[in-house]
């Protein structure tokens, strides 16, 4: 998608402070963090939301959720805990359209979020 941040992210054209890169998933610093800890991870392949993801049918979303749970073990969170939250639409909080994971921890997290 031309006009799409996550995609020039992805593509090489666009800075990000990136954590992780695998073949199929990237890893970077939220710009706005909202904990300690505050990772995005992406597919290089642009889908707009969870719910395309998700009918993709080859396992992006696993892949995803995989390379979140990694992340998570090399930022030192895994042990005390952490949340991965995708926000779905305008309603949902999504302000980007290329869906995303949300790797959040390094302190407690409070429910409801905010």
């Amino acid at each position: 998608m031309p006009d799409c941040i996550f995609c020039g992210i992805a593509a090489g054209e666009l800075p990000a402070a990136i954590v992780s890169d695998k073949p199929r998933t990237l890893a970077f610093r939220d710009i706005n963090p909202q904990a300690p800890v505050h990772v995005l991870i992406i597919p290089r392949e642009h889908h707009p939301h969870l719910a395309a993801l998700s009918a993709a049918e080859d396992d992006l979303l696993g892949d995803l959720v995989e390379h979140a749970r990694e992340v998570a073990e090399t930022e030192g969170i895994s042990e005390e805990g952490y949340r991965v939250v995708f926000n779905t639409g305008r309603n949902g909080g999504q302000t980007v359209d290329h869906v995303h994971a949300h790797l959040l921890g390094g302190r407690a997290m409070s429910w409801p979020p905010g």
